[in-house]
């Protein structure tokens, strides 16, 4: 054990045995994260709660007594942080979420497991929720394949469905918040959501791994273009 260039303790894990190289460096990373320490601290679900955190912060999109939808919630993190902040667990905003993986239940959430991209998804999701959203939160990624091209492909399609989840689901003037990788989300898909929302940027907070090619897409003030949300 060595420390960092912050003076901090570095635990370094041993490979050998069945365990692969990148098993090794992303044991290594949780262990020397200290979001991943401060989310155990706080007791939230994962790191990226303080990412949802940090943008709320900056940007003040979850008010109390907002109907919120978490797509890819699990295990929790942005369900927690939303429902704290829109005042779920006390029936005054209401929190729906889904994810392919199950989630232990969150105090004011409503969760799903579901595959967000099964052509029945939707309705499911307009059940649940039972009105419009004021805010719809996409933190989904699909498995990595090491091909660039190819994972880059894979979170564009997801994205791209959330985006036109959102503009049929959502009030005017709401927000929708999305992962993208690399350079963010294409030309095509920015020139859409700048056409629907008033605001379009990308943020990367601070809580988001520096190596990383993650950062997010933030629209705000939905124009009310698209909203043919079938009556649920």
């Amino acid at each position: 054990m060595a420390k960092d260039t912050t003076g901090r303790l570095h635990v370094t894990v041993k490979t050998g045995g069945k365990r692969k190289l990148s098993s090794k460096l992303w044991l290594e990373r949780q262990l020397n994260d200290p979001y991943v320490a401060q989310a155990k601290r706080d007791g939230y679900r994962s790191r990226a709660a303080y990412k949802l955190l940090e943008i709320d912060d900056k940007h003040h999109f979850l008010k109390v007594g907002l109907t919120v939808v978490d797509l890819g919630a699990a295990p929790g993190g942005w369900s927690q942080i939303a429902a704290k902040r829109v005042g779920a667990a006390d029936g005054k905003g209401k929190v729906v979420a889904i994810d392919l993986l199950p989630m232990p239940e969150i105090p004011g959430v409503s969760f799903a497991q579901l595959d967000f991209l099964k052509q029945d998804a939707p309705e499911k999701l307009l059940a649940m929720m039972g009105g419009r959203a004021d805010v719809v939160l996409s933190d989904m990624a699909g498995n990595t394949t090491g091909h660039r091209k190819t994972d880059q492909l894979r979170i564009l399609g997801l994205v791209e469905g959330a985006v036109a989840f959102a503009a049929d689901v959502l009030n005017p003037g709401g927000t929708f918040v999305a992962k993208v990788f690399q350079s963010g989300a294409d030309a095509a898909l920015m020139a859409e959501l700048k056409r629907d929302y008033a605001t379009v940027k990308h943020v990367k907070p601070a809580s988001s791994r520096q190596d990383s090619s993650e950062r997010y897409v933030l629209a705000m003030g939905f124009r009310g273009i698209r909203n043919n949300m079938p009556e649920a």
